[in-house]
């Protein structure tokens, strides 16, 4: 059991750690070339037959740089592709989700006070959403081809707010934005996949064969590069979100992570603009900063509290096992003591009002579900409590530990 516990959270760590790293390389370089497309001076008469260029200076060196608005004349002989990067950051943020999510599904995918799910249909909902995703967006690429792009946008917000509220209506509120975030970064990597690579495969064996490129594979990929250059910001939020109760635990999560895309919006439009030379709308700024009172506020609505004696959620099959195990009555009297004055609907400890990370561990069902965790943060390692504020004693994080591997529980668990 130790083992297997240390081996899994080291795998996890491992795989988050791959993604941060695949993301920064493809969300650095997305954001580079279109600052560098945005920012080409094209005003000059190239004898390249470049559209633009720019000169620019990093790490001790000068670089100059042209773009050709379809192809060179000639194929080079080295080309390099900006590709991986996403396909990377794609590949390890589903694994993450098969990990936390999938294999985790009664802790942190289902919520049965918001619907009760068999884990093979919330597994099943959520792979089919991400599909659905990708199908959607390119049937509206594909509708508003020849249409004011501003209308594709928001249509494509319109499918975002309604994939908010169906998210929030069978998950987890912690689930529901991470999914959120993976619906919309799955579109982004599907472009790159489907539709940017593609297209400039087409352009070099056109090259490769004497012939023009038609200029509108250039121009089909850009959009997509485009749309993914305004959904970054948000999915950063969105991935970041489950660290933060106030985001997904409250009764307006949905409308939160709709008004999140609107920030994305307001903010990349201010770096964009800059970097094409074209002013410095302030106005974004003041929209973002509204934007953002606004979630504040909606995320301190407290909701109405529950009648007295209301019933909680059964408990799944992995937390009967934990609430069985050798141990439990002594490890809910340790955590309520240790632990509950922070991890409470109604926090007692001075100066916090909201449980942290949104974990509740006042009732011996709410301690059973959170088996794991309470493992791992205050019996394998002295996470919690933070600085041991609460004095809990090395037998007590023995105590967890017996309790937990007396459980004997299944991989996954």
């Amino acid at each position: 059991m130790y083992d297997f516990v240390v081996i899994w959270e080291w795998i996890e760590f491992a795989v988050r750690w791959t993604h941060v790293i695949t993301a920064i390389a493809w969300i650095g370089s997305s954001f580079y070339f279109i600052a560098l497309d945005l920012g080409l001076h094209r005003d000059r008469n190239l004898a390249s037959g470049a559209d633009g260029e720019e000169w620019q200076v990093h790490g001790g060196g000068f670089y100059h740089i042209q773009k050709y608005l379809v192809a060179p004349a000639a194929m080079p002989d080295h080309l390099v592709w900006f590709k991986w990067e996403s396909y990377m950051t794609w590949v390890s943020g589903f694994t993450m989700l098969v990990l936390v999510y999938y294999l985790g599904a009664e802790f942190y995918l289902i919520d049965p006070a918001v619907m009760a799910l068999a884990t093979w249909q919330a597994v099943a909902l959520s792979m089919a959403s991400l599909a659905f995703g990708w199908i959607a967006y390119n049937t509206l690429c594909k509708l508003f081809v020849n249409a004011n792009q501003t209308a594709l946008m928001v249509a494509l917000f319109g499918v975002l707010v309604a994939m908010s509220y169906f998210y929030t209506s069978v998950f987890s509120g912690r689930a529901a934005l991470l999914h959120l975030g993976a619906f919309t970064a799955t579109i982004m990597s599907a472009n790159v996949f489907f539709i940017i690579m593609p297209n400039q495969r087409i352009v070099v064996a056109d090259l490769k064969a004497g012939r023009k490129p038609d200029p509108k594979y250039g121009k089909i990929a850009k959009q997509r590069s485009t749309h993914n250059n305004y959904l970054t910001l948000p999915v950063l939020f969105l991935m970041l979100s489950n660290h933060y109760p106030l985001a997904f635990a409250t009764p307006y999560n949905w409308i939160i992570a709709s008004l999140v895309f609107l920030m994305g919006v307001t903010i990349r439009h201010w770096f964009n603009t800059q970097h094409a030379r074209k002013g410095a709308p302030y106005w974004t700024w003041a929209a973002t900063v509204i934007l953002m009172i606004v979630i504040a506020w909606l995320s301190s609505i407290r909701p109405e509290t529950p009648a007295e004696g209301s019933a909680e959620a059964p408990l799944g099959k992995a937390a009967l096992v934990f609430a069985a195990a050798p141990g439990f009555d002594d490890v809910t009297s340790i955590v309520q003591g240790r632990c509950s004055m922070c991890h409470a609907a109604e926090p007692s400890w001075e100066g916090m009002y909201w449980p942290p990370k949104g974990v509740v561990l006042e009732t011996p069902a709410q301690i059973a579900h959170e088996a794991r965790r309470i493992y791992v943060q205050a019996g394998l390692t002295h996470a919690m409590p933070p600085a041991n504020l609460s004095f809990i004693e090395p037998e007590e994080r023995a105590a967890i530990r017996r309790w937990y591997e007396s459980a004997g529980a299944a991989p996954g668990i």
